[in-house]
């Protein structure tokens, strides 16, 4: 089954998100979350002589604790050379995040019912064009943050769920936090990321609120086509952290 859809929350909530994303604080949840696709792995990996897929599954809470200091090890090697070329970030981010992020089930929120109406070249083409949207957003902003200034906190619901959602704090430099929780299925190859909600407003639904009127007005086409322009056009660059 795959993720429940809600949308709605009119304009003053998308004018709020708006300002998150471009705000410097958004940096800080862009550490978080190009951290947890490659604390996922695991999750990826197959289980040899299992005969449950899942039964010796790590849960998300379980795998992002073990695996987060990989990641931020790989950033601490490559720092220098990031900032030196930021387009490395972006290659760096995509390979962990790619096989870890349901860009699939991110485009069916986004698009709600146009993604029915959709052909499975539309589909396709949104769901590539968001997601290298998203990486073009955030790719730059993980080379200034390290392990220490985000916590993972208890998990809440049921645990043996088939989605949950992973709720982390991460520390700005003026001691305050900002809370930025992950919406997670599992999958046939592992669990994944389809949503991400910093201080209660979730990606998807911004993203949907703002693209529904533009395709109902110009057609899905042409919002795919801007997509794809703004992303072939975009240029990642490092980002200082906030309160600097």
């Amino acid at each position: 089954m795959g993720p429940s859809e809600s949308h709605g929350d009119g304009p003053v909530r998308r004018r709020t998100v708006r300002r998150w994303f471009t705000h410097p604080i958004a940096t800080t949840a862009a550490c978080v979350l190009l951290a947890v696709p490659a604390i996922l792995a695991l999750a990826a990996a197959p289980l040899a002589g299992a005969a449950d897929p899942t039964a010796q599954e790590e849960g998300p809470k379980e795998l992002m604790v073990g695996l987060s200091t990989r990641l931020f090890a790989m950033l601490d090697r490559d720092r220098s050379k990031i900032r030196q070329q930021p387009a490395r970030a972006l290659s760096l981010v995509d390979e962990l995040l790619s096989a870890h992020f349901d860009a699939e089930a991110t485009a069916r929120l986004v698009l709600g019912t146009h993604w029915r109406t959709a052909t499975p070249e539309q589909r396709q083409r949104f769901a590539s064009a968001l997601y290298r949207t998203l990486l073009s957003t955030y790719a730059g902003a993980v080379v200034e943050w390290t392990a220490e200034q985000f916590r993972i906190l208890p998990q809440r619901g049921d645990l043996a769920a088939s989605q949950v959602v992973v709720r982390t704090e991460v520390a700005r430099l003026d001691a305050s936090a900002v809370a930025v929780d992950y919406r997670m299925h599992r999958t046939a190859e592992g669990w994944k990321i389809f949503d991400v909600i910093v201080d209660g407003v979730s990606y998807a639904r911004s993203y949907h609120d703002d693209i529904d009127g533009e395709i109902k007005q110009n057609g899905l086409d042409a919002a795919i086509t801007r997509l794809e322009k703004a992303r072939n056009g975009a240029v990642v660059t490092a980002h200082s952290p906030p309160g600097t």
